[in-house]
């Protein structure tokens, strides 16, 4: 088999990498240096890319990252109130998701129209790992997730946004280090720490037991609360896409998502939620809703044709 070219989604590519690029051992470098910044991706990430220039030694490889597209952010929104010593060592509000969201505002146009598209958007990607993303003009300013992908919204395994007075806690009670909140906080928290049954929204939305019923509440709760703080930053709210697993194919978490958001003026379509719709919002809605299944591949693929002649 000839293989021209590879693409890769890379999920942190820190601040030296706002757009695709070209793989060199240079390159590689620097990426090796942000793996402990999303030791659960970046490692695996980067393990392909060795894998094909063994395989297929002379390919031309890309790396696509899941931060650029959350280049965008005013320095304000990439700010943690921590020394500025720290933020100039890159301790900053990056955002991941960057390539769904990529494809879902290349896709708002034809969805939702041009006007639309240009307007006050929130994207909520929901899925085993799970964010929103503030979009104006097509560009994102402001998304959940912050220095890694832990923050944010709870996701199957991850707690999402947590009081670091917490972590402080657990070191100085239970003895717990730096392994053991990697640990805790990426792969036993979230939907699975909650329920203590499953990460998989399916399996606790079949479930009778009520600690399955609680984790689905608080996920939609974080939803609602990181929504208001969204649109406040827009300065309110013209569309709300949902997309990734959860977002495409569970309309009883968009159908409590949406009752949640009458307060915008968000009218559901309960028919046409139910039914898998494109958009699910009633005519006199004045936040259109609809769902739109991601594509990273798609984003990783256009990059690779542009990269490689």
């Amino acid at each position: 088999m000839e293989v021209t070219g590879a693409g890769h989604r890379v999920v942190h590519g820190g601040r030296e990498f706002p757009a695709p690029t070209e793989i060199t051992d240079s390159v590689m470098a620097k990426l090796r240096t942000l793996c402990p910044l999303a030791p659960g991706h970046q490692p695996y990430n980067l393990a392909g890319i060795e894998a094909v220039a063994r395989h297929w030694p002379g390919t031309r490889q890309i790396a696509c990252f899941d931060t650029a597209f959350h280049q965008s952010h005013s320095r304000v929104a990439q700010l943690y109130a921590l020394p500025r010593a720290l933020s100039d060592e890159g301790i900053l509000r990056y955002g991941f998701h960057g390539l769904s969201y990529a494809y879902i505002a290349g896709r708002l146009p034809e969805v939702l129209g041009e006007r639309l598209a240009q307007g006050r958007v929130i994207v909520a990607h929901l899925g085993s790992g799970a964010s929103l993303s503030a979009l104006h003009g097509g560009k994102s300013v402001d998304t959940t997730m912050g220095f890694t992908a832990l923050d944010g919204l709870m996701m199957g395994t991850r707690c999402g946004q947590i009081d670091p007075g917490v972590l402080l806690h657990l070191m100085r009670e239970h003895g717990m280090d730096a392994d053991a909140l990697e640990r805790l906080l990426g792969r036993e928290s979230g939907l699975l720490g909650v329920s203590g049954i499953s990460p998989d929204m399916r399996d606790l939305l079949a479930s009778r037991a009520p600690e399955a019923a609680e984790a689905v509440a608080l996920f939609v709760h974080m939803i609602l609360r990181q929504i208001g703080a969204l649109t406040a930053t827009l300065g309110g709210l013209d569309a709300l896409v949902f997309t990734a697993g959860i977002g495409e194919h569970a309309p009883e978490v968009r159908a409590r998502v949406m009752d949640g958001l009458g307060w915008l003026g968000l009218v559901p379509d309960v028919v046409a939620n139910q039914a898998q719709d494109i958009v699910i919002s009633a005519p006199e809605s004045r936040v259109v809703t609809a769902v739109i299944p991601t594509d990273e591949e798609a984003v990783i693929l256009r990059a690779l044709r542009e990269l490689t002649p």
